[in-house]
């Protein structure tokens, strides 16, 4: 078991490493060149206190630790950049939110391909929205928001657009800021908003089709990149 967890979590290393290359073709250089200098400045000060090798090992491991907190980062960067600006993109950033929230991607869509995301959590609903028109995308809010008070009146309803607008939340701090939201509500009342909620239904045409193939998620990092 321990093997095969170590061959998946290699494979996921792998497969976040090729994902960044594509659009940040420097990564191995920028990589190397964090080991290196932690290298150099550790081998520096174990000369001057008379340590060189011991030095050296533990600028290894500091070089180690830190390329790999720079990998972490720089493949979040372009996990963001590859979706970003395409139909679903904030879908798929939402479903990294953490255990306590339910995620339910497109319940009101429109035909320019301006979507509305739900998120149910200890904060109440949230309605993310995302498109090519701001005054649409409210309009589309706006008109959602209608819907789920109707259904869950007196529980809190936010209402987030994602994008790089003013005023919009972009995709690389939409879960953050939703994570930030006051938790209002207990377990049982969540349980309970998002059961009403789904025997209402979506009420909205499919996902628009795009470039994010059904069911696209964020890649994951592993255990200590993230």
């Amino acid at each position: 078991m321990a093997r095969k967890n170590r061959t998946s979590r290699l494979g996921q290393v792998r497969a976040a490493y090729t994902m960044t290359r594509q659009s940040d073709p420097k990564i191995g250089l920028i990589l190397a060149g964090v080991v290196l200098a932690s290298l150099v400045v550790f081998a520096a000060v174990g000369l001057l206190i008379h340590q060189l090798l011991f030095m050296i090992f533990l600028g290894l491991l500091s070089g180690v630790t830190a390329a790999t907190y720079v990998f972490g980062r720089r493949a979040e960067g372009a996990a963001y950049r590859q979706i970003e600006g395409q139909p679903g993109a904030a879908a798929a950033v939402l479903d990294t939110l953490r255990k306590g929230w339910t995620v339910t991607p497109a319940v009101a869509v429109t035909r320019q391909q301006d979507v509305v995301h739900r998120a149910v959590g200890r904060a109440g609903v949230v309605l993310i929205g995302e498109g090519t028109s701001t005054s649409r995308v409210a309009q589309l809010l706006a008109s959602e928001r209608k819907k789920t008070s109707r259904v869950v009146p007196d529980i809190p309803v936010h209402e987030v657009v994602a994008g790089n607008g003013s005023g919009e939340v972009p995709l690389r701090r939409l879960t953050r800021h939703v994570m930030k939201l006051p938790g209002t509500l207990a377990k049982a009342d969540v349980a309970e908003v998002e059961r009403r909620l789904k025997a209402v239904g979506s009420m909205s045409m499919p996902m628009p089709k795009g470039p994010i193939p059904k069911g696209a998620k964020m890649p994951r990092m592993p255990r200590g990149m993230r």
